[in-house]
């Protein structure tokens, strides 16, 4: 009986479907969920489609996964706000979310910069796996409540370039006197060695190099620099930037804007924030290598920093990190779980992944010098 009720209403129910497809319910699901629009400033500039792009990967997943119900719209720096005030903005509620590299904001306290970047501290993958698995997400977000923010992990853009120079570091005297566009906390590293650090947004660093505003810039490496103009007024190129071993750029949400979200939006974001660190990854990746080879064919020199300056930079960093967690408690409370952690990896790093990568390059370059055999 229970059998022929249902086959009989079943054929009901098909027969007024059938040769009109809006006669489908929606899922019950996407008829809850409400519109939600937000703002992201972003603190790049459009040009740099890859670091400034992160943001936009994020946007268009999170309309994916939501049926386009929750839209999300970037802002370039300066459009609503400087690209160095994001996470001020974001704080007091005057946009819902900000994509920002969280070194920026060392000044309000230099805690920030684990979230980024530490000098000699961890590459990218190291990066990602001290948020997940090494206990920097929870320390970190027990640290941007204060800032009333929710942040994410949201790129990264590998090991960074050293910068451009108008002349060469030959010597740890050459940083004395050096007006150095560097972000962080780097260039209170470099400030003990006698240079002079300056905070400039990414998209007012050609105009100051090219006025002698500044004498060196380091940015992120070729494929964002060669867009940026620096092989133009500027001719060392220097590697590597031992202050961004593994930058992370974050996604940060406004506290009561994030609570507010239904949680599969805010499952979207956390998926969309993944899916950009990944693409940004990807990408830097593929175009770096390209953009080196146009730089360097086009007349830049290529410079490593000297062992010499790298080590007095690796002393003047351990000073600094001593320093500041002496007087510091918040500081010092990630330091303690970072630097142990980053220790623990290198130890991994020297077994297998850097032994690995050093015979590689070293076999590649092997293979290019081989004679080419006759017959």
């Amino acid at each position: 009986m229970l059998r022929r009720k249902f086959l009989k209403g079943a054929a009901i129910a098909g027969a007024g479907t059938i040769g009109s497809a809006a006669s489908f319910p929606a899922p019950a699901i996407a008829q809850s969920m409400p519109e939600v629009k937000w703002r992201v400033a972003s603190s790049f500039p459009k040009s740099l489609d890859t670091i400034y792009g992160g943001a936009e990967v994020i946007a268009k997943r999170v309309a994916e996964l939501t049926d386009n119900k929750f839209q999300i719209r970037v802002f370039a720096g300066g459009e609503i706000v400087p690209g160095l005030q994001v996470l001020d903005a974001v704080q007091n509620g005057t946009v819902e979310a900000g994509h920002t590299v969280s070194y920026y904001y060392i000044g309000k306290d230099p805690t920030f910069a684990f979230d980024a970047a530490i000098p000699f501290g961890l590459n990218s993958r190291q990066q990602n796996s001290w948020m997940q698995f090494g206990g920097g997400m929870q320390l970190m977000r027990e640290f941007f409540k204060d800032y009333n923010i929710v942040q994410f992990p949201a790129g990264n853009t590998g090991t960074q370039m050293g910068g451009w120079f108008r002349k060469e570091i030959k010597t740890v005297e050459d940083l004395k006197g050096l007006k150095f566009r560097i972000g962080g906390f780097a260039g209170q590293v470099l400030q003990k060695l006698g240079t002079v650090p300056q905070q400039i947004a990414g998209g007012d660093i050609y105009p100051a190099l090219e006025k002698g505003t500044i004498d060196a810039a380091e940015w992120v490496g070729p494929y964002d620099d060669e867009k940026l103009g620096f092989n133009k007024v500027a001719k060392y190129y220097y590697y590597p930037g031992w202050w961004e071993g593994g930058p992370q750029v974050s996604f940060y949400t406004n506290q009561q804007q994030w609570q507010a979200l239904p949680k599969a939006y805010q499952a979207a974001i956390e998926a969309a924030c993944a899916d950009s660190t990944l693409w940004m990854m990807a990408k830097y990746d593929s175009q770096n290598t390209v953009a080196l080879r146009k730089l360097v064919a086009g007349g830049t020199q290529l410079r490593p920093f000297p062992r010499p300056v790298m080590e007095a930079c690796f002393d003047a960093a351990n000073e600094l990190f001593a320093e500041t967690a002496a007087s510091n408690a918040k500081f010092k409370k990630v330091f303690d779980n970072w630097v142990k952690y980053r220790d623990e990896q290198l130890l991994w790093w020297r077994v297998a992944e850097g032994t690995y990568d050093s015979f590689m390059a070293a076999a590649s370059q092997r293979k290019k010098k081989a004679p080419a055999k006759k017959g």
